[in-house]
């Protein structure tokens, strides 16, 4: 059901982020409003079927405004009265974000119908330091799991209102959910000499959260010593970036990275040449902080929008505004050449899905017509001379796939699946807590994306009925949610994967590099995809 014209690069991604809309977690009426109390002020929230409350939108810091604007996150002020925890925040200010989905496609039209509340993730605001709590207790002894999510979007746009990464499910299996929202692009990664910390302050948005999350841990009905971050493409980014960051250490207690591996960071003369076009476009002095504070949101998006645009291809690991390795923040290249300090004591599961890129290059107008002539093109604008190496390997790992499935693979093992293995690898060679490796293989029938990128999301959150649009029918979907929330709910735990819905789950290491591979019949393997891991890493 699937128009291939539909989506554009971006709005591919935010389609199946919005996927999860289709049903909303029930509410139950006659209950009566729980009250969180919180060390700041009382929330108010909702009780949802299973015995789950949720509270949304409860500040974190301060509004990051006027003077606060690029610095480091402040306080929160206190309040009295139970504030309203029953909708959505409004997200970080988003860079452009195309439209999802032609209206009057057969998807589109499916989609119309489900996404009746897109309207409470869709105002922005520079007020966006919020988070979102789901758990079964308040206060009563217990000590749960909490479970932190960052969510997808790159660094320049996204929310962890997105509904798909509602809670519920999990909250209901006796965990804390958090997800939360923070300063995204320019707002979030300017690197201003003047500013200390403000190349990284979206990143110090998830430390200040996450020092939320201890200081609250006991009312939530979680455990401040049993702490996991996970995230999904740029969230999985994030997760990398705090597992090397000194301020972050002992926040958290696991980590999940799902195909985002955050291997290196933006260096500062890179950032720097980003800061100059920006006072450029503004028609401001270099250094002048005040006139940057002074001017409007939408004026430094543009000016912004302009930097990238002129940077974009000169040589960025990451290209655009995101965290800036080299400041007292992330003191070092996070995964590069070796694995942080910070990291030893931190298990580690990481992964990707197999087929991560069908979901931003199915609407190319090449998609199911690339020939070898064309994917060798390709090739060599990806990889140069090493192209005919990578592409012989990628065909021995991949023989039947066609020139434009393995046109697809050429970015998904070229970055998420190298850099993937380089995090696993150097986790394992670290000492210390363990790293686990997997790979969804499942594919969901839904138009030609196979197993693509965000397709996890509703099978670790157990969210597959209200993301039937993405998963389609039938009752595979919620056979892969048991065994992938189930092992997610087991490192949660314990900080070990293994689970009795999956079989024996070795941890990585570089002799033997288990994989865990999701699939009806899951089933772990030995060096995947050899060939191609030689290639790429």
């Amino acid at each position: 059901m699937t128009d291939r014209k539909l989506l554009t690069r971006r709005g591919l991604l935010r389609w199946t982020a919005l996927a999860g809309a289709a049903v909303s977690t029930p509410v139950l009426a006659k209950r009566a409003e729980p009250v969180l109390a919180t060390n700041r002020g009382p929330v108010r929230g909702v009780a949802l079927a299973g015995g789950v409350m949720t509270f949304k939108a409860i500040p974190y810091a301060a509004p990051p405004v006027g003077p606060l604007r690029f610095a480091p996150p402040a306080p929160a002020a206190a309040w009295t009265e139970p504030r309203d925890g029953s909708k959505l925040p409004a997200t970080a200010m988003q860079n452009p974000s195309p439209s999802s989905v032609n209206p009057t496609s057969e998807l589109g039209k499916a989609l119309q119908t489900v996404f009746p509340g897109q309207a409470d993730v869709d105002a922005q605001s520079e007020d966006c330091l919020y988070l979102n709590v789901w758990t079964r207790g308040l206060g009563d002894g217990k000590k749960r799991p909490v479970m932190v999510w960052m969510h997808g979007g790159g660094f320049a746009y996204g929310s962890g209102g997105w509904p798909m990464y509602d809670g519920a499910s999990l909250a209901a299996q006796d965990v804390v959910i958090v997800t939360i929202n923070h300063r995204l692009n320019v707002f979030g990664y300017l690197d201003l000499p003047q500013v200390a910390g403000s190349g990284n302050a979206g990143m110090l948005d998830l430390v200040a959260a996450l020092q939320w999350v201890r200081d609250n841990a006991e009312a939530i009905g979680g455990d401040a010593g049993n702490v996991t971050i996970f995230g999904e493409s740029g969230g999985g980014a994030k997760v990398s970036y705090l597992l090397a960051m000194p301020v972050a250490k002992g926040l958290f207690h696991r980590a999940v990275i799902q195909s985002g591996p955050g291997v290196k960071a933006v260096p500062r003369d890179r950032a720097a040449a980003l800061r100059a076009e920006v006072y450029k476009a503004l028609g401001l002095a270099d250094g002048d902080i005040a006139g940057l504070r002074a001017a409007e949101p939408a004026a430094i998006q543009k000016a912004a929008a302009a930097a990238e645009a002129k940077q974009t291809g000169a040589g960025f690991d990451r290209s655009g505004f995101s965290p800036v390795a080299g400041d007292g923040v992330l003191p070092d290249q996070p995964w590069d050449p070796k694995a942080p300090d910070t990291a030893r004591d931190v298990p580690v599961l990481i992964g990707i899905n197999r087929d991560e890129m069908t979901l931003f290059m199915a609407s190319a107008s090449w998609f199911g017509r690339l020939d070898n002539a064309g994917l060798e093109k390709m090739a060599g604008a990806l990889f140069g001379p090493k192209a005919p190496t990578v592409l012989e390997a990628l065909r021995k790992d991949f023989p039947n796939d066609s020139p434009t499935y393995l046109a697809t693979h050429l970015t998904t093992y070229g970055r998420m699946f190298a850099g993937s293995v380089q995090i696993a690898e150097r986790k394992s060679a670290q000492g210390g807590a363990k790293a686990w490796f997997y790979l969804l293989e499942w594919e969901t029938p839904v138009g030609p994306f196979r197993s693509p990128h965000t397709l996890e999301i509703p099978l670790v959150f157990d969210n597959v009925e209200s993301s039937r649009v993405l998963m389609g029918p039938g009752p595979a979907p919620q056979l892969m949610a048991k065994q992938m929330s189930a092992a997610w709910l087991a490192f949660a735990r314990t900080g070990d994967p293994n689970t009795p819905a999956l079989p024996q789950w070795p941890a990585y290491d570089a002799a033997r590099r288990a994989t865990m591979v999701f699939n009806l019949e899951s089933r772990v393997v030995e060096d995947l995809y050899a060939a191609t891991r030689r290639a790429v890493t």
